[in-house]
């Protein structure tokens, strides 16, 4: 069997979607790619997380060509496969349909900072990315969903790392991380955002972002050279 670690890293990863609550029934998928190799894996399209095993995650190339799996791969794979390619900092991604993330996500609102919390995490507002056109819808939708969103994070010009979550407008947001599970607890730390937001903005319509000073100081405290939260890798 190919890639036994990066398997076992997919399945655990889609695995704990349930119960961080980010997903319903099959509402979700989690991919991982070993760089060195250029293959990747993701789970199974409609199989349920309980049952999934290594052996079951689909194991496909950067040309989309499945080499190992008896199973289809997520209906999403190809929005997954492009964005591996065009971002190689990229090591997993997850799709859910969470509920907070997805209300902006339809409603086409970007997800403004307006706390430490959100700064923690995201350096600022969580952008939206465009809606498709009925071409592109018609000729690839998954395909051009992913070139929608390399196409928001170059305009924005960040990469997927400095900015791990988009949200696609009339569909749902995407994470990514350096591996299959990182970009499982940015998914976490979206919806919270998310649900956090929501709430604040219920309690006071005309709340305003955070001041840049405080987002600049509580992000910098975890990212980058300076980052001093936690304890120094031995």
């Amino acid at each position: 069997m190919l890639l036994p670690d990066l398997r076992a890293q997919i399945c655990a990863a889609n695995q704990a979607l349930v119960p961080s609550g980010l997903v319903r029934l099959t509402w979700g998928n989690v991919s991982g790619i070993d760089r060195a190799s250029g293959l990747w894996g993701i789970k199974p399209s409609g199989v349920d997380y309980s049952a999934l095993t290594p052996e079951d995650i689909v194991i496909m190339d950067l040309n989309g060509k499945i080499i190992e799996g008896a199973l289809r791969p997520s209906s999403d794979t190809k929005t997954h496969l492009h964005l591996y390619r065009e971002f190689p900092q990229i090591g997993g991604i997850t799709h859910t349909h969470s509920l907070n993330a997805t209300v902006f996500s339809q409603a086409g609102r970007e997800l403004p900072c307006y706390g430490t919390t959100h700064a923690d995490h995201f350096h600022g507002t969580v952008p939206i990315v465009r809606a498709l056109s009925p071409e592109e819808v018609a000729e690839d939708y998954e395909h051009f969903t992913g070139v929608a969103i390399v196409e928001r994070l170059r305009e924005l010009g960040v990469s997927p790392l400095e900015m791990p979550a988009i949200l696609q407008h009339h569909h749902a947001p995407f994470t990514f991380g350096k591996s299959p599970m990182d970009s499982v607890n940015n998914s976490v730390a979206l919806e919270m955002c998310a649900q956090m937001a929501l709430g604040s903005l219920a309690l006071n319509p005309k709340m305003t972002q955070i001041p840049e000073f405080i987002l600049e100081k509580h992000h910098h405290r975890k990212h980058g050279p300076g980052a001093y939260y936690g304890q120094r890798k031995r």
